[in-house]
């Protein structure tokens, strides 16, 4: 190994001395439990947001209530598929010698899942709001969300990066 690493031209990626499938693996394997961290909250909104059909309360919402459910689930299930996908990925490419090229598109993937994900809670926070209070809370309070969301998930991971 140390032999594959010096091929390298010494320390590779973040100073960390390890060959390109290794990294590799050790990025795959950090991916998979950031996905499994996600699943589990993504299939419990969604299956929150697929029951709300059938309780008594829902025959009461308005044609903007029902519009905004509707986009919820769609961007829910739409969620979870996407965090389905870089396993769909790694499956199809499974053998073909392409760790590199699976991480890479598994990380694309998550990204787009967390935008969703960001959509799906904010949209979710936003009805509720909407149904129990007024519209102008659920608007009040699904753009604050939203704006948390951004600074949890964009800012501050810019500023480590650029601190780093």
């Amino acid at each position: 190994m140390a032999d594959a690493v010096a091929g390298l031209g010494g320390p590779s990626h973040g100073g960390r001395r390890e060959t390109v499938e290794e990294r590799s693996d050790r990025n795959w394997a950090e991916l998979l439990q950031e996905l499994r961290v996600m699943q589990t909250g993504v299939q419990i909104l969604t299956g929150f947001l697929l029951t709300l059909p059938f309780q008594p309360r829902f025959a009461d919402l308005d044609a903007y209530q029902r519009a905004v459910y509707l986009v919820l689930v769609v961007l829910s299930v739409a969620t979870t598929g996407m965090l389905v996908s870089p396993v769909a990925l790694h499956r199809a490419l499974f053998r073909k010698h392409l760790k590199p090229q699976t991480v890479t598109g598994g990380d694309r993937m998550t990204r787009v899942a967390i935008v969703l994900l960001a959509f799906v809670m904010t949209g979710t926070v936003l009805l509720i709001f909407d149904v129990v209070v007024d519209r102008t809370a659920g608007l009040v309070v699904g753009a604050s969300i939203l704006g948390v969301l951004l600074f949890l998930w964009a800012v501050v991971p810019a500023v480590v990066r650029r601190r780093g």
